[in-house]
């Protein structure tokens, strides 16, 4: 049996791993388009602020972990994927045979429509060569830029400051954070920078770029006002990387549309990580979550269904922890709530504590904690088992921060109902 896996991110690496431990005598290919053994993209914050080395960011650490496991690794490009004759096309034009093949190539970041984003001190912070770019001008005192308050942005942030440059923060929606966090708590989280000196700006835009003959930046913004930047960094999303699947005929949205064993409209093919539109546990619906839990859940999925053994992916939970200069906030499952559910929050501005719950009938269906880390495992544990609360879910109503003690007694009434059957 050949493998062949397009995409050597978590999702790809787990992939090939899963598979060798069930196959012994399979091919595995995993093929990366970047010139540095495989690495996670989520290290690159503890890159900049020199906790680790560029080799501490690679997912595996021994040299010799691919080989090992006779992995064969491939640094190229696949330009094309020919499903009918089983084919991709690498850059030089030369052709790997798949009898099963993995899409786990990941996503890019989003380019808006800007005057003056291809500069050359204008940069993502995506790759390690991006990473190698930034560390070379964000020194000490260094002014920069960043364009984006998202999750991703956000987690740049903290390393910008960690760094101790003169940061402003641009966000063109009316918070931080807006596909994490409500507007209570992106507010908070906003305060909180101001707080710590970082300049964040919400509900404005960048709307050019230029760049002196010194190699200075000038950021316009919508407002009026210009900013002058060593460096600009742009964090304004990302999208998934299905382009070179044109005219393969696997069917794609957002990213490649799969069925509940991760695998895609073509039987021999499979997708996993943030490029697959997978199942959304809350939801039940079909979405791209670009988180690395997501991609290393779906990565051994795929590989299970790939070497022959029946393994049905149970949805992700839509999750995320972000630690913003040691503030946390988390975001779990519907944070925004259902049609006709019940919440409760409760807010402590001055501490910059918050917590938000959201129900549907007595079940949980998500969350939303900011400054408040105990137990918000078990706030993903009651959304993932749906667990009925009864009576305890008016209790969490009078006082949201009751967490353990419903979930205790809840399942303790579970229990005691069981015996008495």
């Amino acid at each position: 049996m050949q493998h062949v896996i397009i995409g050597a991110g978590p999702a790809g690496v787990i992939a090939a791993e899963t598979l060798r431990k069930n196959d012994a005598s399979c091919s595995i290919k995993l093929i990366g388009d970047e010139t540095e053994p495989p690495y996670s993209r989520m290290a690159l914050p503890y890159y900049l602020i020199n906790n680790i080395d560029e080799d501490g960011t690679y997912l595996r650490k021994a040299a010799s972990h691919y080989a090992d496991m006779n992995i064969e690794v491939i640094q190229d490009r696949v330009e094309s994927v020919d499903t009918g004759a089983h084919t991709v096309t690498l850059s030089g034009g030369a052709a790997v045979n798949f009898d099963k093949l993995l899409i786990a190539t990941g996503s890019h970041p989003i380019r808006p429509p800007i005057p003056g984003l291809d500069l050359p001190g204008v940069h993502s912070c995506w790759t390690l060569e991006d990473g190698r770019n930034i560390a070379d001008k964000a020194d000490t005192g260094a002014d920069v830029v960043l364009m984006g308050a998202g999750f991703i942005g956000s987690i740049i942030l903290e390393a910008l400051a960690e760094r101790g440059v003169n940061l402003t923060v641009i966000e063109m929606e009316d918070r931080m954070v807006p596909r994490m966090m409500d507007q209570t708590a992106g507010n908070l989280i906003k305060q909180w920078c101001i707080s710590k000196g970082v300049n964040v700006l919400t509900s404005t835009r960048v709307e050019s770029i230029e760049q002196d003959k010194a190699g200075r930046l000038t950021v316009k913004l919508d407002n009026g006002e210009q900013l002058g930047a060593d460096v600009v960094i742009s964090a304004t999303g990302v999208r998934a990387n299905t382009r070179f699947l044109e005219g393969s005929g696997i069917e794609a949205d957002f990213g490649v549309l799969v069925n509940d064993r991760l695998q895609s409209s073509h039987p021999d093919v499979y997708a996993a990580g943030d490029v697959c539109q997978g199942k959304d546990f809350s939801t039940e619906e079909f979405s791209v979550q670009a988180i690395q839990p997501t991609a290393a859940d779906h990565g051994r999925i795929a590989a299970m269904n790939m070497c022959g053994r029946d393994t049905r992916h149970q949805g992700s939970v839509n999750m995320n922890v972000l630690d913003t200069m040691g503030l946390v906030s988390t975001s779990y499952g519907l944070w925004m709530g259902v049609d006709g559910g019940e919440s409760v929050e409760l807010v402590d501005e001055e501490r910059y504590r918050y917590i938000s719950l959201q129900f549907q009938d007595d079940v949980l269906v998500g969350a939303q904690a900011l400054g408040l880390t105990n137990h918000v495992g078990v706030l993903r544990g009651l959304i993932q088992t749906k667990l009925k609360l009864g009576k305890w879910k008016d209790h969490l109503l009078q006082d949201p921060t009751r967490i353990m003690e419903a979930y205790l007694g809840a399942t303790q009434s579970i229990g005691h109902n069981a015996a008495l059957l």
